[in-house]
């Protein structure tokens, strides 16, 4: 009885895991027309799957920016929150 608990929560942990649930994920603006997001060295976020908060679009992005930013469900959308402010 004990494996076949064991096995239903492994089962049930891989199935949270593999939901890519909201994360906050920091990246550097490389484009700004259109606009694109590198998050590590593999992965470009296209203009497509970024979207912008109000504030964030008020103070305006410049290549070279690191942003926060919140993964949605599904990893498939990001939304930028801020900007890191270097003074």
């Amino acid at each position: 009885m004990t494996d076949i608990l064991n096995l239903i929560k492994k089962i049930a942990i891989d199935a949270v895991n593999s939901q890519k649930l909201t994360d906050i994920v920091y990246g550097t603006v490389v484009s700004t027309s259109p606009l694109k997001v590198q998050i590590d060295q593999k992965l470009i976020l296209e203009e497509a799957h970024v979207k912008v908060t109000r504030a964030v679009k008020d103070y305006g992005l410049t290549q070279g920016d690191i942003v926060t930013m919140i993964r949605a469900h599904g990893g498939q959308q990001y939304l930028i929150i801020d900007k890191e402010v270097v003074e």
